[in-house]
C-alpha cells in the first residue's frame, strides 16, 4: 500500500486509516511516521520535556485502540491531535503532586523555575512559548521545534491554512514581545 521511504500523501491517509482499522499494523506504522512530529509538538507544549517521548507512544497506543471511534477517516489528523491534547490533560490530572506549603514555597518554586530556564537558551525559549495561549503555543512549536510548514500543520491538525497563518503570525509577535528581540 505504501512505498517504503516515502510519506503517504493526503489521499492515502484515508486508505491507511481504513487498513489500520482492519488490523494492518504496517498501515498504522505509516500513520505513525506521518503524524509523530505533530503529536510530539502538541505534547511538548503541554507536558514536561522529559515525559514527551513516552507520552507520544502512549497517544499512538490509545489511538490504535480507539481508531474504531473515528467517524470520518479523512479527519484522522484532527482526531489524533485531540487524542494527544486529551492525553496531556490526563497526564496533569494524574500527576498532581502533593506539596506541603509554607510561606517560602511560592518564592522557592519561582526561583527554581527561573534558574532551570536560564540554564539553557533553548529551554528558556521553549518556556516562553509554553507560556503563550494554547493556539499560538501549539502552532509555534509545530513550526519552530518540529519543523513543519504552515500547510503541513493545517493538514495534519485539521485547522484551516488561514488559522495556522494567523496563529503563527500572532504567536511570533507575542514571542518577540516576551523575548524583547527581533526573532
Amino acid at each position: 500500500m505504501v512505498t517504503a521511504g516515502r510519506a503517504p500523501d493526503e489521499g492515502e491517509v484515508g486508505l491507511l486509516v481504513a487498513a489500520a482499522r482492519e488490523g494492518d499494523r504496517g498501515a498504522f506504522g505509516a500513520l505513525y511516521q506521518r503524524y509523530a512530529r505533530m503529536v510530539h509538538g502538541i505534547l511538548l507544549g503541554r507536558v514536561p520535556v522529559g515525559d514527551v517521548e513516552d507520552l507520544v507512544q502512549d497517544v499512538f497506543v490509545r489511538a490504535m485502540r480507539q481508531l474504531h471511534t473515528l467517524r470520518d477517516v479523512n479527519c484522522f489528523g484532527g482526531w489524533l491531535a485531540t487524542v494527544a491534547r486529551n492525553r496531556a490533560n490526563d497526564y496533569h490530572r494524574r500527576s498532581v503532586e502533593l506539596v506541603e506549603l509554607n510561606e517560602e514555597a511560592p518564592n522557592q518554586a519561582a526561583e527554581k523555575r527561573r534558574n532551570s530556564e536560564a540554564a539553557d537558551d533553548g529551554a528558556a525559549i521553549l518556556g516562553v512559548i509554553r507560556g503563550l495561549p494554547e493556539a499560538y503555543r501549539e502552532t509555534l512549536i509545530l513550526r519552530l521545534v518540529e519543523g513543519m510548514t504552515g500547510p503541513e500543520i493545517a493538514e495534519r491538525t485539521g485547522l484551516t491554512a488561514g488559522s495556522v497563518r494567523v496563529n503563527l503570525h500572532r504567536g511570533m509577535q507575542m514571542l518577540r514581545e516576551k523575548l524583547g528581540t527581533k526573532v
